[in-house]
């Protein structure tokens, strides 16, 4: 984990079972998101909530070890919720969630469309816009007054005002991803590797003073910064 960075977290039931079965399971969640977030100092840029996973986009501020308490929070206390409501005991999610430090200028918006997406991937819903779970309602549908969600710099960017902003991350979203990024994005993940480019990770190793071993790369996605 690093300071200021953005970090594609998912984190999955334990052997893939039901997390969330009903809308109830979905609100209390993203309740204790909303509260822990405020309570630790992180900013949440994206989320999907799935029935046995969870993908989050999340960046720890100057504390990155808030990152970890903030997981491990969710997880116990969804666990005592289900555990509560099913009479039972036992773990709920795999052991370890997985995360990717995020390359913010290139691939920060890529990330969020790939999160935000993953119902429509998932052939739940035909739009993202129709799926309640996720932060893409908050972001283009729900009036501003409701978003609790962190503005990024890189969505911030799309405009000078929010009526612009929505209106170009929704085409943003609409676009086919470039050859490669999905790939990129699910691979970088799911191997705990970084979501960026050769320079990125040059980067990140001078930060860290470590060799970080690269993958790939995907084609990077389009500046969307128009005039």
């Amino acid at each position: 984990m690093l300071p200021n960075y953005p970090h594609h977290i998912v984190q999955r039931g334990h052997n893939r079972q039901v997390v969330f079965a009903d809308a109830r399971d979905f609100e209390y969640y993203l309740s204790d998101l909303r509260e822990l977030k405020e309570a630790l100092g992180l900013r949440v840029y994206a989320y999907c909530l799935m029935t046995n996973h969870v993908h989050l986009l999340l960046s720890p501020g100057d504390t990155p070890a808030s990152l970890g308490r903030l997981m491990k929070a969710l997880a116990a206390r969804m666990t005592r919720y289900r555990n509560r409501l099913e009479g039972r005991s036992g773990t709920l999610w795999e052991s370890r969630y997985k995360s990717s430090i995020v390359q913010s200028d290139t691939y920060l918006l890529a990330c969020s469309r790939y999160i935000e997406l993953n119902p429509v991937r998932a052939h739940i819903v035909l739009k993202a816009e129709h799926y309640p779970w996720s932060s893409y309602s908050l972001r283009v549908v729900e009036p501003t007054e409701n978003n609790w969600l962190d503005i990024d710099p890189c969505f911030e960017a799309l405009g000078s005002t929010e009526l612009v902003r929505r209106e170009r991350y929704k085409e943003f979203v609409e676009q086919v991803a470039p050859n490669g990024e999905l790939d990129l994005i699910r691979s970088a993940l799911q191997r705990g590797q970084l979501t960026g480019s050769s320079r990125f990770v040059e980067e990140i190793e001078q930060i860290t003073g470590l060799r970080i071993t690269s993958r790939g790369q995907g084609r990077p996605t389009k500046n969307l910064n128009k005039d």
